[in-house]
């Protein structure tokens, strides 16, 4: 029993560590893997290089989903009692969605090149390198996001009504004969239209629907800034909520302006004699 304890400790340390040699020297490894992999799928994709090595590269695809299997049944045989945690964690689903595809493409060709979204994985270079201070910075646009999140839905419901109600308007002035042939497809004109990518594959031949374009595109330049706004709003609020709060020991920042101990060493952390922390400069 001892020895099955220690044997599972030794994989978590390799797999999940990342200050030890080995646990460094696997992560680089799998982020390798990960590259090399995205790599082998991207070129699967060019009929020219796909046709030639076909072979070679459907057997590098194969290996490299078994190594990324045994990667994840490591992670999970190692973290014991907190394999729910794991499985269910933003890292667990990308790992494991990220090999589904290769194994599905036996029932469903083609799927396998979703196996690209395994490239989520190289989010760990953050933590293998301990590049922490990006890693704070994607944490704090991530509740900025997060905070903004009602603002962005009601903006999208408001661009929704817009694009319903001119796509509507644009099929009443130009008609099938003008090639609005459904209210979905000025609909979709409307979208493309609004935020400014114009295909031109539909266009308006009246006078007036031509007018109604041109307001249409003001209206895009008009509304495109909004969301940057709402997130750069969200951020102000969100950094003037949490103090940047420097840990006297290792260093991290981006503690609650009320917190007494790191977040990540559990030091404790200067404060004004009130109860409320102060940055450490």
């Amino acid at each position: 029993m001892k020895t099955e304890r220690g044997f599972r400790n030794s994989i978590e340390s390799a797999v999940f560590g990342m200050h030890t040699p080995a646990g460094k020297a696997y992560d680089i490894a799998h982020l390798m893997v990960i590259v090399v992999s995205v790599i082998v799928t991207m070129l699967s994709s060019v009929t020219a290089v796909e046709r030639v090595h076909r072979s070679l590269l459907s057997t590098a695809e194969w290996v490299l989903t078994g190594l990324l299997t045994v990667d994840y049944i490591l992670r999970l045989y190692s973290v014991n009692r907190r394999r729910s945690a794991y499985a269910f964690s933003f890292f667990g689903v990308v790992d494991l969605v990220s090999i589904l595809p290769t194994y599905l493409s036996i029932l469903v060709p083609g799927t396998r090149f979703l196996s690209t979204i395994r490239f989520l994985r190289i989010l760990r270079v953050f933590r293998v390198f301990n590049l922490s201070i990006y890693q704070n910075e994607m944490l704090t646009l991530y509740r900025a996001i997060k905070m903004s999140r009602r603002r962005i839905a009601v903006f999208i419901f408001f661009i929704l009504v817009c694009v319903v109600v001119l796509g509507s308007l644009m099929y009443t002035i130009e008609g099938p004969e003008n090639g609005f042939t459904s209210i979905p497809l000025s609909v979709y004109w409307a979208i493309v239209t609004l935020t400014t990518v114009g295909y031109g594959d539909v266009s308006p031949q009246t006078p007036l629907g031509q007018l109604l374009a041109n307001v249409i595109m003001l209206l895009g330049y008009s509304i495109i800034v909004i969301p940057t706004g709402i997130v750069v709003t969200a951020r102000n609020e969100e950094t003037a909520v949490r103090g940047r709060v420097s840990c006297p020991e290792c260093g991290v920042s981006d503690h609650q302006k009320d917190a007494v101990h790191c977040r990540r060493c559990a030091a404790a952390l200067k404060g004004d004699g009130n109860g409320n922390t102060q940055e450490l400069r």
